[in-house]
């Protein structure tokens, strides 16, 4: 690539970096290959929604791309605000999603633990260290007073920040307070004249954070260290190698370099993924009860549906096109081509999404035996007081059932919907019923029935509709009346998928005792 141009030396350092290509991470002949390693790092202060699982898809996605690993950290140092169960319920979505991480809490691996609640003597040993260092230093402010600074400022107009007070204490004062026991915060020195960063997706960045911040607190009184410290310590000690995360970290960014360069540790590179919100260009809410993954699990929806839907919102994609799997995804991502602009997700259009993977599924045996077994179990929880035959639980029955509305339902649970209800339990239909529709109701059912016979060529819709619209020539009620009183005598219903199909559905016995029990009652 030849010599290095001269310049000033973040640039130089900056050109270098870039010599990195992504795939295998390596900088050149006779340069040690780094792994690729990405995490993810939510906090378990809440469950998992659609802009976590989508920042977590993408690096599982690079992490897969690259060969690399795909890391799942708990950032729960924040106690007051964890939720019971959501540690849990995260590494569970994330396995249902189809995206299980290569190490986790649960899963374990060499660089645990994956806590940070658990790795609070690492934190306190790298603050230690900055202490030595002079890049850090003990801040003994009362909440009180840091109260007042931020009234004061929102009083005048200004944005809150920290005056560095405890910047300017001698050693002498800073050993007094501590011989009297006062509380103490630990705060990092920001120094002024930040060095640009390139980001994979926003290009070259920096924010002069020394002028617009005060000095952060990085280590609390209580022990717990802040996102600053834990962040850079965690992704260091793990060889993190590339940092996908959301856009709203991009200003800290500059921040969290500056901890690197004090700590003299080499940073990831940076990628930071823009905002995914609602359609109408509004922020997706936690306080939107429909954007948790588990709305998604009771609903029904496919994890693939949710994968595709997500991607096929944002970019860093060769193409964006309905139905594609995670292999494809993983085969077409491209982290140059993600763009900045935020995303707008359309969950209108999830239903469409979902039918697309639910066919794909039903059309694959072994995934179609899976479905079977899932509809059985919601058929027995919505209608088993009512199931008189027991033989609409067997797997062949409902398996037809699948085949026969592939490409026509979006979700599975929609069979167990009241408009499919006639598959699962026998209608109530009265002879005085079918008689407002046709006084042919003998001579038709007859005719059908007859076409049902055991031993008869296999039955198809195609035949069936062929031999059905047969039946015009030998009676006088019309066409549309007669699939009307058919349909009503097999399903109870006016409405709903063709007789033929019913007839293939139901099978010719079933549909034989029904048609029979609704002219003897």
């Amino acid at each position: 690539m030849g010599p290095l141009p001269t310049g000033p030396r973040w640039l130089l350092r900056a050109i270098a970096a870039r010599r990195h290509v992504l795939r295998g991470y390596a900088a050149g002949p006779g340069d040690a290959i780094k792994a690729v390693r990405v995490r993810f790092a939510p906090s378990p202060t809440g469950f998992l929604h659609l802009g976590g699982l989508r920042t977590a898809l993408y690096n599982y996605i690079f992490a897969k791309q690259q060969r690399g690993s795909f890391i799942l950290r708990l950032e729960d140092t924040d106690q007051s605000r964890l939720v019971p169960g959501a540690a849990e319920a995260i590494e569970d979505m994330l396995e249902w999603a189809g995206i299980p991480p290569d190490e986790s809490p649960r899963q374990g691996g060499p660089h645990g633990p994956y806590q940070q609640s658990q790795r609070l003597q690492l934190y306190q040993e790298a603050a230690n260290s900055l202490l030595k260092s002079g890049h850090v230093y003990h801040c003994f402010c009362t909440p009180q007073r840091l109260e007042l600074l931020k009234r004061e400022a929102l009083r005048s107009r200004q944005t809150p920040r920290y005056d560095n007070r405890c910047r300017h204490l001698t050693p002498s004062q800073v050993q007094e307070k501590l011989a009297q026991g006062l509380p103490y915060a630990t705060r990092f020195r920001l120094e002024e004249g930040v060095e640009p960063f390139q980001d994979l997706v926003f290009g070259w960045t920096k924010h002069e954070v020394a002028v617009v911040e005060g000095d952060p607190v990085i280590l609390k009184g209580d022990g717990f260290p802040t996102y600053h410290l834990a962040n850079v310590v965690d992704d260091h000690t793990m060889g993190i190698s590339h940092v996908l995360r959301g856009t709203e970290w991009l200003v800290s960014t500059s921040k969290h370099l500056l901890l690197y360069k004090a700590f003299d540790w080499q940073p990831p590179e940076y990628a930071h993924l823009p905002l995914l919100l609602n359609k109408d260009g509004s922020k997706l809410s936690k306080r939107q009860g429909d954007i948790f993954l588990e709305h998604f699990v009771k609903s029904c929806y496919l994890p693939e549906a949710l994968i595709d839907i997500i991607t096929n919102s944002g970019s860093g994609f060769t193409e964006n096109q309905m139905g594609r799997t995670l292999e494809k995804l993983i085969h077409q991502f491209d982290v140059n081509r993600i763009m900045s602009h935020s995303a707008l997700l359309d969950l209108e259009k999830l239903p469409e999404f979902n039918r697309i993977h639910l066919s794909r599924r039903i059309a694959n045996p072994s995934l179609r035996l899976e479905l079977c077994s899932v509809l059985r179990t919601e058929v027995e929880k919505a209608y088993d007081d009512r199931i008189t035959d027991r033989e609409v639980l067997e797997t062949d029955y409902i398996e037809r059932i699948l085949l026969l509305r592939k490409g026509h339902i979006t979700r599975l649970i929609d069979l167990v919907s009241p408009s499919y209800s006639y598959l699962w339990v026998r209608p109530s239909v009265s002879r005085e019923q079918l008689e407002t529709i046709s006084m042919e109701i003998d001579k038709i059912t007859g005719l059908v029935m007859g076409m049902l016979q055991v031993g008869s060529t296999e039955l198809t819709t195609d035949s069936l509709n062929t031999q059905l619209k047969g039946l015009q020539g030998q009676v006088q009620t019309k066409y549309s009346e007669t699939m009307k009183l058919l349909r009503l005598a097999l399903s109870g219903q006016q409405a709903g998928p063709s007789v033929a199909e019913m007839l293939i559905a139901l099978g010719p016995r079933e549909s034989c005792r029904r048609m029979q029990r609704a002219l003897s009652s």
